[in-house]
């Protein structure tokens, strides 16, 4: 176990196994040292989600919050698997999109929410964790889905594949 996985554990979390997709887009791609990570809605089994609905509405700050914890663990779980040193490979994460679904009711507290997720990769990667992000509130999500996050992440140079050296 790695020093990333480590923390994660101390965290009382762990990385869910990578759930492949049912349609026509790959859900992670690798290109050089950079794994670019699709989006990633809160799945608990590959076809159920933790919750479902629009945050301030359906969902409260507090579950959307287990959301945005859950979905950066799914996008981790992709970078592990794309990554042939697993999460210690990470040199940097490059870039966070939080996408909220919202209704009438707006929230006025989806950075508030997001920071859930930023905080929680300061955690485990220190430094090489801060990023710069967006949040933005959409009135529809895949599978009403409250919250959908993509990131970018950089890989050390010396975890290039094998095919590739």
């Amino acid at each position: 176990m790695g020093e990333t996985e480590s923390r994660l554990k101390a965290l009382g979390l762990a990385l869910p196994a990578p759930t492949p997709t049912h349609y026509a887009y790959l859900p992670a791609l690798r290109h050089g040292n950079t794994v670019h990570v699709a989006g990633q809605i809160p799945k608990v089994a590959p076809d159920r989600l933790l919750i479902q609905g629009a945050v301030g509405e359906q969902v409260s700050e507090e579950q959307a919050r287990e959301a945005v914890r859950l979905c950066v663990l799914h996008a981790l779980s992709w970078v592990a698997h794309s990554a042939q040193g697993g999460l210690d490979a990470v040199a940097q994460i490059l870039r966070v999109n939080y996408y909220f679904q919202v209704g009438e009711r707006k929230s006025a507290r989806l950075s508030a929410i997001a920071d859930t997720g930023s905080e929680l990769l300061s955690e485990l990667f220190g430094a090489k964790g801060r990023h710069p992000r967006s949040v933005i509130g959409v009135r529809e999500l895949p599978r009403d889905a409250p919250v959908l996050i993509d990131m970018d992440v950089a890989l050390h140079a010396a975890d290039e594949p094998a095919a590739a050296r």
